[in-house]
């Protein structure tokens, strides 16, 4: 099987990270405002805490009168 195939889009990527070694920064600086996050504990407390249960589907709960 031939393994070497690169689409277009991986290609540019690829390209373009080569050309500009600082956007690899900026990706990670980006990614932190979103995904990489410390955790609290009393925070994820409260959070666990204040969940409300969600009712059922409409269809699946309801009881029928037939």
């Amino acid at each position: 099987m031939d393994y070497s195939y690169e689409s277009e889009q991986t290609k540019f990527m690829r390209e373009f990270l080569e050309k500009n070694p600082n956007i690899q920064e900026k990706r990670m600086a980006a990614r932190s405002i979103w995904w990489d996050k410390d955790l609290n504990k009393e925070d994820q407390k409260r959070f666990k805490e204040s969940t409300v249960p969600h009712k059922p589907y409409a269809y699946f709960g309801a009881q029928s009168d037939d």
